[in-house]
């Protein structure tokens, strides 16, 4: 069939990207090597720290962000996830019972320079829909993570959001940075999945990390590296395409199984 076809065509882009991805096979020398000779880290030549994602703005087919402001966006913000507590429940901060209450928070975070904090735009609606934020942000490392993912109802399972958070992404490795983190509540089952579907590997679980809203929180750890990037951006683009869509707006292919010929390793609880 032609969706048959152009699921193999696919497939192969994928492949394809996966291998200039690939991480070259280490060197047959290393096993003459004495078991207790020291070991090093590869050489990573000419490393330039990348900038921070203060200002950006990200824009793709769906979605676009723009750096969250309180007096443009908080009322309009709160109204979306007005009456949706449960969208607070893994964060450590909400809900808020106004609109002036949450401008304040808006306001507290927004003079920040780390987390970076963005509002979601749908395109097709021109409604502000969700926030997100890019923290830990470590140019001398290369590492920087998403996080404080707040989508609205209205927001949630739509290309919208997918795209939302692969823009932050592109960002990252574009800006020259090696590492893309993930990381949430261990109890929090949708973003486990979401952050796999991602194509984020799973690299394990950090016991009672920290305390929010008088809980303890264990933490699992997602994340994708540099030398992964040119696969997962096909993958991306492959299911962003309008193609991948049916008539009634429902996938053809699976996001999570395009990005599962990237990932090195898979969350077991899953």
């Amino acid at each position: 069939s032609r969706y048959g076809q152009q699921s193999r065509d696919r497939f192969v882009r994928i492949k394809s990207r996966l291998a200039v991805g690939c991480v070259p096979p280490i060197d047959s020398g290393m096993n003459t090597r004495r078991s207790d000779s020291p070991q090093f880290g590869a050489l990573v030549p000419d490393w330039t720290p990348p900038a921070t994602p203060e200002g950006a703005v990200m824009t793709g087919r769906y979605a676009a962000l723009e750096p969250l402001n309180a007096d443009k966006h908080a009322a309009l913000l709160f109204r979306a996830y007005e009456g949706e507590d449960h969208v607070w429940d893994y964060l450590p901060y909400g809900p808020f019972s106004s609109s002036a209450q949450y401008h304040r928070w808006v306001h507290s975070v927004t003079d920040k320079s780390d987390p970076v904090f963005f509002a979601v735009r749908n395109l097709d609606t021109g409604h502000f829909d969700g926030v997100l934020s890019l923290l830990r942000i470590d140019p001398a490392a290369g590492s920087i993570e998403v996080g404080h993912i707040n989508f609205s109802p209205a927001l949630q399972r739509t290309p919208v959001a997918t795209e939302a958070l692969f823009l932050t992404m592109q960002w990252a490795f574009e800006a020259g940075y090696r590492r893309f983190e993930w990381k949430c509540d261990a109890l929090n089952v949708p973003s486990r999945r979401a952050g796999q579907r991602l194509g984020l590997s799973y690299e394990g679980t950090f016991r009672q990390a920290t305390v929010y809203k008088g809980r303890n929180r264990d933490t699992a750890w997602f994340a994708a590296i540099d030398k992964e990037w040119p696969a997962l951006k096909e993958a991306f683009r492959v299911w962003l395409d309008p193609s991948n869509f049916n008539e009634e707006g429902h996938q053809i292919e699976r996001l999570s199984d395009l990005t599962a010929l990237v990932r090195v390793t898979s969350d077991p609880t899953l």
